[in-house]
């Protein structure tokens, strides 16, 4: 069945917008069940290629953070402006 499209309700959308492989809904569920959509850039993509490997390198950088930011050592003072 093909939808005719309103002229008036079209003006807002640019030509260059494609919407013919579209999927209505497409991440409805994940939204419902409170998961979190992230869309990475084409280049992340090629990278991580699914949420396992995405997961796996944020734990990662977490853990790398956290032993950073520990507070079992002290810190190096900052220096003021001016100060020499």
């Amino acid at each position: 069945m093909s939808r005719k499209v309103n002229p008036k309700q079209d003006q807002g959308i640019l030509p260059e917008y494609d919407f013919s492989h579209a999927v209505r809904g497409k991440h409805h569920e994940a939204y419902a069940t409170g998961n979190n959509v992230i869309f990475l850039e084409p280049d992340l993509a090629t990278v991580f290629k699914d949420s396992e490997s995405v997961n796996r390198v944020l734990r990662l950088l977490l853990d790398l953070a956290k032993e950073n930011a520990s507070t079992d050592r002290p810190r190096a003072a900052k220096r003021r402006p001016g100060t020499g």
